[in-house]
């Protein structure tokens, strides 16, 4: 029976996207809500489903862990991003150099210096 929810709710979102684009003369809001109420319809059915509400337990579970996590600090940030900054710019300083520096050997390998 799954098989059939599963695909009924396939059925359900290309007919939604097909009416999205096949009433085009329709205004966008009137069409968007016909969209979200055939996707409502759709993840409700799903949800009826072994993998509905598996994929529904994964999101839940997956909610409890971010809320376990320590974020930092907005000062532990802002230092983070200066030290990120500090070493993109030494390392573009440091290509740009070693770019310069190759560009010059190969002009004067080449004999174009001028």
């Amino acid at each position: 029976m799954d098989t059939v929810k599963l695909l009924l709710v396939v059925v359900l979102l290309v007919a939604g996207l097909y009416g999205f684009y096949s009433f085009a003369e329709q205004a966008l809001w009137v069409r968007l809500v016909g969209l979200l109420l055939v996707v409502g319809a759709a993840v409700l059915i799903a949800l009826q489903t072994n993998v509905g509400r598996a994929v529904w337990q994964f999101a839940a579970d997956s909610r409890t862990e971010v809320r376990k996590v320590v974020w930092p600090t907005r000062q532990e940030t802002l230092q983070t991003l200066l030290i990120i900054t500090i070493a993109v710019l030494l390392t573009a300083l440091f290509l740009w150099l070693v770019d310069s520096l190759l560009f010059s050997i190969v002009r004067y390998l080449t004999g174009q210096e001028g």
